[in-house]
């Protein structure tokens, strides 16, 4: 029988996951599947809520073939009535989530003067009000129970305008106020509410810059640690801010960027 030393315990005690239920938006790819692995891997059961059914079905299998808790649940988040089914759904699978983590994006960036009303109506639809309706459907009852996680993926365009920053940009920063809106609303009852800020990060989501090596090769070259980010990078902080590790952090935003907001 293999006894737990001190340290181990220890270290359980701060990051463990075990009996916490997690919903991954967009945990199908990129960062968001990065982050729904890393939460499983550490003991919470996972609802992967993503469109493409081939992707969601991967990952869950995935994470139950290394022995973890995780289902699927389709959702498009583009409408009210999709994220309002979708946060029903995802919890009839374990119950109600103690981490919700808002992944899902789009990413639709034309240049300013062509920025369409549909191009920003669909922009703020995902990025932003989708985030906000399941952190009213959650958040109360994460208060009520005294322990809750809400966490968001924001960006760069967050917080400096390149690359035709557009409705994307203004969709981050206004997620990221969400963050610290929802922080000061839910934080005195145990509810932690923080967004990470990625860098450059090699994802579908980023797919056309990915495909210039001469941009890319510029981005890493902004880093500190001199390479671009990848979705893996993640894991760390998504498993810190989603347990007891992170309770005296709230409404920040933590870059993940390798020095990128820094250089």
């Amino acid at each position: 029988m293999t006894s737990t030393t001190p340290q181990q315990g220890y270290l359980t005690d701060l990051f463990s996951l075990d009996g916490r239920v997690a919903m991954v938006t967009g945990g199908s790819s990129g960062i968001g599947r990065a982050v729904a692995g890393a939460l499983a891997r550490a003991g919470a059961s996972v609802v992967v809520v993503a469109r493409g059914e081939e992707q969601r079905t991967a990952v869950v299998e995935e994470l139950t073939a290394d022995g973890c808790r995780a289902a699927g649940v389709a959702g498009d988040l583009g409408s009210r009535a999709g994220v309002r089914a979708a946060a029903e759904a995802a919890a009839e699978v374990f119950g109600e989530p103690d981490i919700l983590v808002n992944s899902a994006g789009i990413n639709l960036r034309p240049p300013m003067d062509e920025l369409t009303e549909d191009v920003w109506d669909a922009t703020m639809a995902v990025n932003l009000e989708a985030p906000f309706l399941l952190g009213q459907r959650f958040g109360p009852g994460m208060a009520e129970r005294g322990f809750g996680r809400i966490i968001h993926i924001s960006s760069q365009q967050a917080h400096r305008a390149f690359v035709s920053s557009g409705a994307y940009g203004v969709s981050k920063g206004a997620l990221e106020s969400l963050a610290r809106s929802q922080a000061e609303a839910w934080s005195p009852y145990g509810v932690t509410c923080n967004t990470l800020v990625p860098g450059f990060v090699m994802t579908p989501l980023n797919a056309r810059l990915s495909a210039d090596p001469e941009k890319v090769a510029a981005l890493a070259a902004r880093t500190l640690t001199g390479r671009n980010g990848l979705a893996r990078d993640f894991a760390g902080a998504a498993v810190f801010l989603a347990s007891r590790a992170s309770a005296y952090v709230t409404g920040q935003s933590i870059h993940v960027d390798g020095g990128f907001s820094v250089h």
